[in-house]
């Protein structure tokens, strides 16, 4: 590496790091928090207790996930650059990974692939899709049980641990989901029934830590393989790896209905472990009583976080939301100690495994011999994405029950993806600039569920719809054959709408979008999008692109100044009304049409690349305007 680059690299993450300071002070969220304190230890790269040099360990991997969802909730680039710094400490530029042994067979080393996953799908860059097939390939041949279960790692042949789930499975769904390997999302349904098969104490639903096939090793039991006790983190690894590979299925797929049984007989065994006085859990949840036992930080944090989002993604009944409050609140008073200006997480148990060497018995007496220390990263991450959950309930899921469509049918492009023609441009799954993929994570925050229309949208397609999203309307210039708008779906949607629908118009500027047919949908609500072009950018002047929000605006509350350039200016009539104006210009509009609503702008706007944080200076509150849209969205029509 070249040391001069490297260290400037340092030196200017650092200054990032110090400016951002106060803008985290103000937030005083205790996932930024503690967060911030994860990049004072580790501001470069990963090393523990006595290591000298840096390893690629699963530790960080999931400090990462909790960096990665405090990004997608505020915006903020500094999130996102930590990330991409502590990666490109190991991914090389040929997509190697520093100190990565696939032949060491451990799923442990997958963990840091799903970092590595969201690297690829925001930049492109080939380094990272290297990086992520070598992981991938390390499943090819990874040992498995005579039942199809991966070793948890080579040098523990025959086991299977509930950690090793959390390691391998999220990343594993995923990439089946990025590079359409359609057919491991059944290994990855298997990996899990399999496990809970073996590891499920029938008379508690509880699951043991770790099951050994061949019932040779002396923690396992000569019946059943099961390991002695059952283990707080253990069960929150497990629970973890479920709502994080759940949201990577596709809509359909028959393992949906498998994880998700799994998923509720989980959540109803661990509340019933739930420390009634404290709120939080046990090391050893079963035992709370036996002497020496003690509440536990990381178990504690990843069981909060499976139940929150396994209500927020659709998953568990919302009655566990009272769960996930009892034990956030637990957590803070527990464990949370803002100590000399700085965030730390107390009570973490540092490490507890089953075998190696010194051999490890599984017995209740081990378990209570393992270190419980400060700033463990297990705990430190686990407890950033608990603590982002819970930031989501606290803001309120107003989406839940809800469906928000976004129209591929009008937009409908394609472009060249190692050989194959993959579509893009303003789509939930497009995480690039060019997408809407930071839109529909603000939407599936509020607890909505997103699905994309491939066809013209008629009254049965739109029918299970609260929100209907159109972009970007195709010229010939975009697509071979473009789906124009006819009278007809103008009709459709607009008898919609009537019923209580919410829709979302971005247009574009003359030459980029197809308008004067569009317009056949857009007059219906009094709307027109003119054949005009305004607020042109040259290069990097983004204030020329500003546009100030009043502070009565109805859409955009707590909004100031926002980022739009080479917009179609609109022509109102009633019903709409402009909400937004810039020289006498009518920029945004909305209009009432029956029990629903309409909001117009012509431009795509809220994309990726003027949303996520990576392009725009900080003052321009694009991100703050989105989250306002959303919660607009999904807070009208009929109830």
């Amino acid at each position: 590496m070249n040391t001069s680059k490297h260290l400037a690299k340092l030196m200017a993450l650092a200054g990032a790091l110090a400016l951002g300071s106060a803008v985290f002070a103000q937030q005083e969220t205790p996932a930024a928090g503690l967060a911030q304190t994860a990049m004072r230890i580790w501001p470069d790269s990963f090393a523990m207790g006595a290591q000298s040099q840096a390893r690629w360990s699963y530790d960080q991997g999931v400090i990462l996930k909790g960096v990665e969802g405090l990004w997608k909730q505020t915006g903020d680039v500094r999130w996102f650059n930590y990330l991409q710094h502590s990666m490109d400490f190991f991914v090389q530029e040929d997509g190697t990974i520093k100190g990565y042994r696939p032949d060491e067979y451990n799923i442990d080393h997958i963990n840091n692939g799903k970092a590595v996953l969201l690297l690829y799908r925001v930049t492109g860059k080939e380094k990272y899709r290297k990086a992520a097939m070598l992981l991938r390939n390390q499943l090819r041949t990874h040992p498995r049980t005579a039942e199809g279960g991966f070793w948890h790692k080579n040098i523990y042949p025959n086991q299977m641990w509930l950690d090793g789930l959390y390691m391998g499975q999220p990343f594993y769904a995923e990439y089946a989901k990025v590079f359409g390997e359609d057919t491991i999302f059944n290994d990855v349904t298997r990996q899990f029934a399999l496990m809970e098969r073996r590891s499920r104490d029938p008379k508690t639903g509880l699951l043991y830590h770790g099951y050994d096939e061949s019932r040779q090793q002396k923690w396992a039991d000569p019946a059943t393989g099961r390991s002695p006790h059952v283990w707080g983190r253990a069960l929150g690894w497990y629970g973890m790896a479920l709502v994080d590979a759940l949201e990577q299925y596709p809509a359909g797929n028959p393992g949906v209905d498998t994880l998700t049984g799994i998923l509720n007989r989980f959540a109803a065994s661990i509340t019933s472990l739930q420390d009634k006085a404290s709120g939080v859990w046990y090391d050893i949840p079963a035992l709370p009583k036996e002497k020496g036992n003690y509440l536990e930080a990381s178990a504690s944090s990843m069981l909060i976080y499976t139940l929150a989002k396994g209500v927020r993604l659709g998953y568990l009944p919302a009655k566990y939301l009272a769960n996930a409050k009892t034990g956030y609140a637990g957590l803070l008073q527990q464990f949370y100690k803002v100590e000399g200006g700085n965030a730390n997480l107390h009570g973490t148990v540092s490490v507890s495994g089953l075998g190696g060497k010194p051999y490890r018995d599984g017995s209740f007496a081990y378990y209570m011999s393992e270190k419980v220390i400060v700033n463990d990263p297990k705990g430190m991450g686990a407890f950033i994405q608990a603590a982002n959950e819970m930031d989501l309930v606290k803001n309120g899921l107003v989406g839940m029950g809800k469906t928000v469509l976004l129209d591929r049918f009008f937009n409908n492009e394609y472009r060249a993806e190692f050989g194959e023609q993959k579509r893009f441009h303003y789509t939930w799954e497009d995480m690039t600039h060019s997408g809407f993929a930071t839109m529909g994570s603000l939407f599936r925050d509020r607890g909505a569920k997103t699905l994309s229309l491939d066809a013209a949208p008629t009254a049965a397609n739109l029918k299970g719809a609260n929100v209907y999203i159109i972009v970007d309307a195709d010229t010939e210039k975009e697509s071979a054959k473009p789906n124009f708008m006819t009278e007809e779906s103008a009709r459709n949607i607009a008898e919609w709408v009537k019923g209580g629908g919410v829709l979302l118009l971005f247009a574009n500027d003359k030459g980029n979008a197809e308008l004067a047919k569009f317009n056949t949908l857009a007059s219906k609500f009094g709307i027109r999008f003119n054949e005009d072009n305004h607020n042109m950018v040259k290069n990097d002047q983004f204030e020329q692109g500003a546009v100030a929000i009043e502070a009565t605006n109805p859409v955009f509350k707590g909004v100031q100044k926002v980022y739009v350039k080479e917009l179609a200016s609109l022509a109102l009539s009633a019903p709409a009304q402009a909400i937004v104006k810039k020289d006498g210009l009518n920029v945004m509009a909305t209009a009432k049409y029956g029990k629903g609503m309409v909001f117009a702008i012509g431009d795509p706007w809220l994309y990726n690349e003027y949303v996520d944080g990576r392009k725009l200076p900080a003052d321009f509150q694009n991100h703050e305007a989105a989250r306002a849209l959303v919660q607009w969205a999904l807070t009208q029509g009929k109830k």
